[in-house]
């Protein structure tokens, strides 16, 4: 199956717009079945549209009610989760080897966003922020946070063997 259509940045990208819609094009229709049903679950009782519909209509204060944030936590690790295994699952498929340590920025968007979920509703952040685009910073900074460290670590490895 070396000549895919599908690149693996294709599958990354279907799987930022639907959990589950990468695994499908991978071909991987269990995992792809389960990530839409938890995305579907999670977002219906997190009520995670009402807060993103409220949240750009400038009601921050209206989305902060309207969302259940016990729900809401799970939401940035199945979301980073799925795009991970999309991927991931694209590399091989496509032959391609997966590059070394490429879970550090996924782990640290997802702890980071799972953070942001937490202070969204911090009425000294959501003044100045939406509420919905706290948790998406959080996925922004995690990347790019995990992306430094991972290239530390890569640099500190390639310099123990030379």
């Amino acid at each position: 199956m070396k000549n895919q259509r599908f690149y693996p940045l294709e599958i990354l990208l279907w799987c930022i717009a639907m959990p589950g819609f990468g695994q499908f094009l991978n071909r991987k229709w269990i995992k792809g079945i389960v990530f839409i049903l938890l995305e579907f679950l999670i977002n219906v009782n997190s009520k995670l549209n009402l807060f993103i519909k409220y949240s750009f209509q400038g009601k921050a204060e209206t989305a902060i009610y309207a969302a259940d944030f016990e729900w809401m936590l799970f939401y940035p690790c199945v979301y980073i989760f799925s795009m991970f295994d999309g991927y991931i699952d694209a590399l091989k498929i496509s032959g391609q080897q997966r590059p070394p340590l490429l879970s550090i920025p996924f782990l640290t968007a997802a702890y980071l966003s799972t953070v942001s979920v937490i202070y969204s509703d911090k009425e000294w952040l959501y003044t100045y922020i939406p509420p919905v685009f706290i948790p998406i910073i959080g996925i922004i900074a995690g990347f790019i946070l995990g992306g430094f460290v991972r290239n530390i670590l890569l640099a500190r490895e390639l310099k123990e063997l030379a």
